[in-house]
């Protein structure tokens, strides 16, 4: 029954209080980042500052029509969303946000469910995610959003292929299927990033397609598509795409950290004198500071490089990023073989 309590206690804090609140806040991030690159001011209407957009946004999807086309698949049209949404949001349950906290003598580990396959979880749930998409757009019965469906398909299983490839290197360094002990073996400054700095950049990339980011949102593309693969849907389905692409952000970001920048790794913090408590405290804090950072980055790489052309972006995918996972597959390996001492 304890058992339970906690894991209830955990998914109400991160997803209810932690991920959903943070998806409002970071379309007013990036609204107020692009304003910046862009040298304009972004939201400054609603509320002070505009902090106040974000919540009418939200409000105005709520309430309004949900509109489904005639000749569309009415269950699949519904399905779709619901799939999106709930793949972004499972994921993270066995992302470390911290090592162990003792609270009211309870030693809790700081991760929604310990399981032992933590990243063969990640990878066979991040591969439904591309079910949502495509069938959005076979169920709407749209020739934009048909494309748009095709093009995801496409885009997904190309890119998965690299970013599975470039955590295998990390697999091999670690030992472990784990993901709080891949974080442990990165204590001090052995970060996997200085390890595989090639599993890193295409895991990185890899990251981008996979979350439908700029430079990769073919599937969704507005100049093209229209909006793709969510053209025919309005109201709160819309809003469910939307926040499925925020909350993906936000799991690729915990995923970055936890495997290649330490996770809640914090380098000489067990010097500092510090009480148990306050040790697990400046983990969560060093956690969360450097998932922002790379929240921060995904909303600069938007603003900063234009999208790619279709062609670009299959031979970026099974030209350059496949051989490069494959590559750094070898160099692990084989310096794994020939130094095993090296880590």
């Amino acid at each position: 029954m304890e058992f339970v309590i906690i894991s209830v206690i955990k998914i109400v804090v991160v997803l209810f209080i932690g991920v959903l609140p943070l998806v409002a806040n970071l379309v007013y991030a990036e609204r107020k980042i692009s304003a910046a690159i862009q040298n304009r001011i972004g939201p400054n209407r609603v509320g002070p500052w505009g902090l106040f957009q974000s919540p009418a946004d939200v409000l105005k999807l709520f309430i309004k029509e949900d509109i489904v086309p005639a000749t569309a698949h009415k269950f699949v049209h519904t399905l779709a969303p619901v799939i999106s949404i709930s793949v972004a949001l499972v994921t993270i349950a066995v992302v470390p946000f911290g090592d162990t906290i003792e609270l009211f003598g309870y030693r809790i580990k700081l991760m929604i469910a310990d399981v032992n396959i933590g990243i063969l979880y990640i990878l066979a749930l991040t591969s439904l995610g591309v079910y949502g998409l495509t069938l959005s757009g076979w169920s709407s019965n749209n020739k934009y959003s048909l494309l748009g469906g095709l093009r995801s398909s496409a885009q997904l299983i190309s890119y998965e292929l690299s970013l599975g490839l470039s955590i295998i290197g990390v697999i091999m360094i670690a030992g472990t299927l784990e993901l709080d002990r891949i974080v442990e073996l990165q204590e001090g400054w052995r970060w996997n990033i200085f390890l595989t700095p090639i599993g890193f950049i295409t895991f990185l990339v890899a990251s981008f397609a996979e979350t439908n980011r700029l430079p990769f949102d073919l599937p969704e593309a507005e100049p093209e598509l229209v909006g793709g693969y969510h053209t025919e849907y309005s109201g709160m389905k819309f809003g469910a795409f939307f926040l499925a692409e925020y909350a993906n952000m936000i799991t690729s970001s915990a995923l970055i950290v936890t495997l290649f920048l330490g996770g809640w790794q914090l380098p000489g913090v067990h010097s500092l004198g510090f009480s148990p408590l306050w040790v697990s405290i400046l983990q969560i804090l060093t956690f969360m500071v450097k998932v922002a950072f790379m929240l921060f980055f995904y909303m600069w790489i938007r603003w900063t490089i234009p999208r790619f052309r279709y062609d670009q972006l299959m031979n970026l995918g099974w030209k350059v990023m496949l051989p490069l996972a494959l590559l750094n597959l070898f160099l692990t390996g084989a310096l794994h073989f020939i130094a095993p001492g090296i880590w």
